[in-house]
């Protein structure tokens, strides 16, 4: 079973420059809305997962079509990649209801609930050795509560979103400084495995935590 990852935070909060220190040659990134990277993207090409239609060492999918990005993945594991991330994962759901936008009922809602709550269960579907990476906005209840930003009530009533993780980071950024918040301040779903890191607050590094948490499942 691979091993799940939920990244919340605001725009501007530091989620994709997390990517920065990465290596692309063995990551995927799936943006849901293609925009340029955060940082000098060396490295960070298209991929494909045929050897006939491109190389193998891109690292760069642009689809909110949940079959495509299922086939991408499937395609990322078979070319050796170890880190799967998708980015703005909110435009998924955002994406299916413009496109949706026509149709009547509410049956439709509860459609593009089961089709984020299949991704997610995908996600961790992949073999043992793979980190999947789903990052998204957030969104703050009247009471304070901050939790991933969702269309329609369906996931918000029904699922408990960040429940289906065990690991959750929040993106911050105090006095110009981004960092990851690993653990609740009582109204963030932060949450990480026991004794995986000992401070709150660590550096805005996406390698350093992949690094981490293969060493905490493995024990290498």
């Amino acid at each position: 079973m691979s091993k799940a990852l939920l990244i919340l935070g605001d725009s501007g909060s530091g989620k994709t420059a997390s990517l920065m220190n990465l290596e692309p040659s063995t990551t995927l990134l799936i943006q849901s809305e293609k925009k340029d990277l955060p940082f000098r993207p060396k490295g960070w090409g298209q991929f494909s997962s045929d050897p006939k239609k491109g190389s193998l060492e891109g690292s760069i999918n642009v689809s909110n079509n949940y079959s495509v990005i299922k086939a991408a993945m499937n395609g990322a594991v078979k070319a050796g990649k170890k880190v799967i991330i998708i980015d703005d994962s909110n435009y998924l759901m955002m994406g299916e209801e413009f496109r949706r936008i026509k149709e009547t009922g509410y049956g439709k809602f509860s459609e593009m609930a089961l089709h984020f709550l299949d991704l997610v269960q995908f996600s961790k579907s992949l073999p043992d050795d793979v980190i999947v990476v789903v990052i998204a906005h957030t969104q703050t209840s009247e009471e304070g509560k901050i939790s991933i930003k969702t269309t329609g009530k369906m996931l918000d009533d029904k699922v408990v979103v960040e429940g289906l993780f065990t690991m959750v980071m929040m993106c911050r950024v105090r006095e110009g400084k981004h960092y990851f918040e690993t653990k609740t301040n009582g109204n963030t779903p932060a949450k990480m495995p026991i004794g995986m890191f000992e401070s709150n607050e660590i550096d805005n590094d996406l390698k350093m935590v992949v690094e981490t948490i293969n060493d905490y499942y493995t024990g290498e």
